[in-house]
Order: C-alpha cells, then structure tokens, then sequence
C-alpha cells in the first residue's frame, strides 16, 4: 500500500499551472495518474495529440474543460468524466472563468509514441511537434518538426 498527500507534491513543469504526479509518487506501474489545475484557457495537454497505447480518462473535480475532439469540441462539466481510447486526437482547454480541477487517468502508463500537433506560425498550418527542455531544464519548448520554429514555451 502506498498513501501520498496530492498538494504536496511536486509540479511538474507544462501548460497548466499544476500537474501533480500522483501514480508516480503512489509507484503505479500500470497507469498514469496527474491532478491539474488550470487557470482559464490553459490545458492539460502541449497541443492536440494522440497517444498510441494509452487510453486516457479525465474526471473534473471543479470547473469546466472543452475537449477538442475528432468528432468537434466537448465540454465536460464537475461531476463527469470523458474517456479517448489510445490513438484519438484530444486536446483539453478551461472554458471557465474560475480556476479547473482535473484528475487525469492514462493506461498502460506507457502510453506509446506521443503524436502531437500544434499551429506553427511559420509553416501556417498545425504540423507535428516535438517537446524539448530549455533555458538549461528551467522550461520545456515544443518546436516544429518540419521548420524548427518554436510554438510554446512552458515553465
């Protein structure tokens, strides 16, 4: 048995303003377990993505979160969960005004290789994206595959 408190530990760098590790302080080893808390207009995710052997499940605590999906955009309210079986593009936003909270489930916790889109100014259109670290780790960057331009910055 392992036992954590959430607020505790340690945030781990992205585009929400808390990404909390709690399966990897509870030493998970079959899925993934975070708690976000986005401020309005951030998400949980560095830009629409798929994960090629993880499904992913997102139950919000507090707030409201608009998935961009394949099928169009869905809001997801406290109180619900929305479920994307491994290789279904999604990409999380607050659509609030006050802060979210969002349990996010991943199974296996090896999730397979990331496919991650992103709008690159340079190239004018969303293209494939890589994630880096930056300014010596203080930050990740997503950078295009096909320009080299960076399109996010996240501390």
């Amino acid at each position: 048995m392992e036992h954590v408190a959430v607020d505790e530990l340690d945030n781990w760098m992205g585009p929400a303003d808390v990404k909390r590790p709690v399966g990897t302080a509870l030493g998970t080893e079959h899925m993934g377990l975070r708690l976000y808390e986005l401020n309005p207009g951030e998400s949980t995710a560095f830009g629409y993505h798929a994960h090629e052997n993880q499904e992913e499940v997102f139950y919000v605590i507090d707030g409201t979160l608009a998935f961009e999906t394949e099928a169009g955009e869905v809001e997801v309210g406290a109180g619900e969960a929305i479920r994307f079986e491994p290789g279904e593009f999604q990409r999380s936003r607050n659509a609030g005004e006050g802060r979210a909270r969002v349990l996010g489930i991943g199974a296996p916790a090896d999730a397979g290789e990331l496919t991650l889109l992103r709008e690159c100014e340079a190239c004018g259109e969303r293209t494939d994206q890589e994630i880096e670290p930056v300014d010596d780790g203080a930050a990740l960057a997503t950078r295009c595959v096909d320009c080299g331009a960076e399109t996010g910055r996240f501390s």
